[in-house]
């Protein structure tokens, strides 16, 4: 008995009627003014494509049958072999749009189970979840059908390959970078035809921030990664408006306080400002929703060397303790249990200062330490390995962040031939 296999994989008994029928619409296609009669050659074809099956093991594609049927057609009538052709290929649109329409109504009626398990940063309840997912499916069959090489396509549907992010491919935007917040904060930027000027509080430069964050997640797939180096200056700016504060309340009371309580309050109400700064980092980027409908992928990176002098590293030593501790805490879901969050990844560099025992900020990496045995962050990232593995051509050795998935980028020289990290993304 010769076997066929149908499109969607049942296997069912070959029927040589099925061809026959085929080319007599076919036929009667190209000449709809004939009688209604079979043309001679319909059984000869079903024959021959019975003593090929044999040859094959008694097995066929569906797919395998109209090709052999388009091959043997234009020797016994051309005018039908087109006619029989142009069936095909109309049949082949319906059932694309038949499946991606089916795809979209099961997803628009909470039935599409792939959908809404492939990705646990996606509540597929939500429109704007929907909306994306609608222009997904569209944009898999634009990719799989038309925009890759034939041979990708039908390796990713045989399964020897992925070929990821299907559901972006149609669009011509880009895919994971690292985010030049020191550039946006010192120089102000534009979001949504606004201008954002430069912060003047630790608070202020980290709402701004997760405004950005939201923004290029709205504009890219994948990933993103931030550094806190670049809101470190803001910690300072934060002081001085402190000391100022402080200044101005002390005269309207008349009162005088020595110069060690005056820094001891500068400094207390700065360590308030800095945790009401990280916990709008950690509250935003996990309450924000982008235009597709998900949290911003978002990752910290914390890089002690990367500071720019030693009030920047003090400073930035309490943005990363703060940081951790809060992680170490954790989020309230909404039956107010203490769970650990799903973002910001959190990436620590480990380097001189902070290796050994005897280190200055040992203490630091043991916070992070008692961080990854309750909430899994941080990542480690070993400056001395970098430094030592990742030279570009020009023999520097640096150490830079990578993606929460732990890909770096490629590095990308300017055109003083100077390394240029932050500001870059993946086309």
């Amino acid at each position: 008995m010769i076997t066929v296999v149908k499109r969607n994989g049942e296997k069912v008994a070959f029927d040589s009627s099925k061809i026959i029928s085929a080319i007599q619409r076919a036929y009667h296609e190209s000449r709809p003014n004939e009688k209604n009669e079979t043309p001679y050659y319909a059984e000869e074809i079903a024959n021959n494509i019975i003593t090929i099956a044999k040859q094959n093991d008694n097995y066929f594609n569906v797919e395998d049958i109209q090709d052999l049927v388009e091959d043997y057609l234009p020797e016994y009538d051309k005018l039908c072999a087109r006619a029989y052709i142009r069936y095909r290929h109309t049949r082949e649109i319906q059932r694309t749009i038949k499946d991606t329409f089916s795809s979209i109504l099961d997803l628009t009626d909470f039935k599409n189970q792939e959908l809404k398990d492939e990705n646990s940063n996606k509540n597929a309840i939500i429109a704007s979840t929907q909306r994306d997912y609608m222009a997904g499916e569209v944009s898999k069959k634009l990719t799989n059908d038309y925009l890759l090489p034939r041979e990708i396509s039908e390796a990713h549907q045989r399964g020897e390959i992925h070929f990821h992010d299907a559901d972006y491919y149609a669009q011509h935007i880009f895919n994971c970078c690292l985010v030049n917040l020191e550039d946006m904060l010192q120089n102000g930027t534009v979001i949504n035809k606004t201008l954002i000027e430069k912060p003047h509080t630790f608070t202020t430069a980290c709402n701004i921030a997760t405004q950005i964050m939201a923004v290029v997640a709205s504009g890219q797939y994948g990933g993103q990664t931030i550094s806190l180096t670049h809101l470190a200056p803001f910690v300072d700016s934060s002081r001085e408006q402190i000391r100022k504060a402080l200044i101005e309340e002390l005269e309207a009371i008349h009162e005088e306080i020595s110069n060690k309580d005056f820094d001891r309050i500068v400094e207390m109400r700065l360590r308030k400002e800095v945790e009401r700064g990280v916990q709008v980092l950690q509250y935003q980027i996990n309450t924000l929703n982008t235009s597709n409908g998900q949290t911003p992928f978002v990752s910290i990176f914390m890089y002690l060397n990367e500071a720019k002098n030693e009030r920047e590293k003090e400073d930035l030593v309490m943005i990363i303790e703060e940081v951790l501790k809060q992680r170490i805490q954790g989020t309230k879901n909404e039956k107010g249990v203490w769970i650990t969050p799903a973002f910001p990844k959190l990436l620590y560099v480990l380097e001189e200062d902070n290796i050994t025992p005897d280190s200055k900020y040992w203490w630091l990496t043991e916070l992070a330490a008692r961080c990854t045995a309750k909430r899994l962050v941080p990542d480690y990232i070993s400056e001395k390995i970098m430094l030592r593995d990742r030279v570009d051509s020009a023999g520097e050795g640096n150490c830079y962040p990578c993606m929460g998935c732990r890909s770096f980028l490629s590095v990308y020289r300017d055109e003083n031939d100077k390394p240029k990290y932050y500001g870059r993304l993946t086309a």
